[in-house]
């Protein structure tokens, strides 16, 4: 597997490596190489006392993700729907022409 590493430069002189995703799992060297190197270690040592895994989680029941959703495609069997939004749409023009 490949894990990234964000690696700053410390006001000591020294340099702190820390594996992206895992908090917490970071190292510290003399150096970037030996930083890098130390976090690779830390990480190693990190995943062997667990293991990572996927899970899937189930929107809560009674909570609708969107509520507006149940009205999608409420017109769409309307035939004058089409003639409304035209309608909608040639009075915002006149409303923004006064504006103007």
């Amino acid at each position: 597997m490949q894990y990234q590493v964000f690696v700053q430069n410390q006001a000591n002189n020294g340099f702190i490596a820390s594996v992206i995703g895992l908090p917490g799992c970071l190292a510290e060297g003399d150096t970037k190489e030996e930083a890098i190197a130390n976090a690779k270690t830390a990480l190693q040592t990190h995943l062997e006392q667990g293991e990572i895994v996927t899970i899937e989680i189930e929107p809560s029941v009674g909570k609708e993700a969107n509520p507006l959703l149940k009205h999608f495609g409420r017109f769409k069997e309307d035939p004058t729907f089409d003639d409304y939004l035209a309608d909608i749409e040639a009075h915002r023009r006149q409303e923004d022409a006064i504006t103007q």
